[in-house]
């Protein structure tokens, strides 16, 4: 039983961290809850100002969870719970969080998403199809839009001139909901052409999966394949 005993006690250890941290997330509750609008907006800017001089995404994760945490709850009338709290803190240390229907998963990773949104290398929020990517790019994207980030939604069939300018300005925002299949897609694509300005991906920096086990278990069965331009080859033969 050592063996098991090891890996428990393990995951208990931080577990226990997580909570520590959630501890320090509630106990901010008051203090932000007595700012104005103005006063929670002016958070993002600090914070991207204070990494951009040398501080981690971990010295301000408490004060930019309790920030986007009173965010919510003035935009959507929603405050996240403690064990969404945790939740967040799982994702934000790149494992998984399994939670019950119910306990709002759309609403825990936002803080995640946020914390990870301040550097401005991008933030993709990956799920299964286009009704959940804009239908969660519009509801979650109302607090962020509040707090000065920007958002983008990739959805299916934007293919032609016109959408590959919103496609490439939608990757471009601070945080982007795309399906899996075209973020893949869209991967492939960009490595096929031959001028970088045809490209609508920038550099891949952070993402958050949801349903993790519908994309990286069911629907990787299903290979993403893409054939190159048509080629005149008959003179070869």
């Amino acid at each position: 039983m050592g063996f098991f005993d090891s890996i428990f006690s393990e995951e208990k250890r931080i577990m226990k961290k997580y909570e520590q941290k959630a501890n320090e997330v509630v106990a901010l509750e008051s203090k932000f809850a007595a700012m104005s609008d103005d006063e929670l907006k002016a958070k993002t800017a600090e914070f991207k100002e204070r990494l951009q001089k040398g501080e981690t995404k971990d010295d301000i994760l408490v004060e930019a969870f309790a920030t986007i945490r009173e965010a919510a709850k003035r935009v959507l009338g929603e405050f996240p719970f403690y064990v969404q709290i945790v939740g967040a803190l799982v994702l934000n240390g790149g494992d998984i969080a399994e939670m019950k229907t119910g306990e709002g998963k759309t609403l825990t990773s936002i803080m995640c998403v946020y914390l990870n949104a301040l550097d401005g290398k991008g933030v993709h929020v990956i799920t299964v199809n286009d009704y959940l990517a804009g239908r969660d790019a519009n509801w979650m994207g109302e607090i962020y839009r509040f707090l000065g980030l920007t958002v983008g939604v990739i959805l299916s069939n934007q293919h032609d001139a016109e959408e590959f300018n919103r496609k490439r300005a939608a990757y471009a925002c601070d945080i982007t909901y795309s399906t899996n299949n075209e973020l893949g897609f869209d991967y492939l694509r960009d490595h096929m052409v031959i001028h970088a300005e045809k490209m609508v991906q920038r550099e891949l920096n952070f993402a958050i999966v949801d349903e993790v086990d519908s994309i990286l278990v069911d629907e990787a069965r299903t290979p993403l394949i893409i054939s190159g331009g048509e080629k005149a080859g008959a003179n070869l033969y």
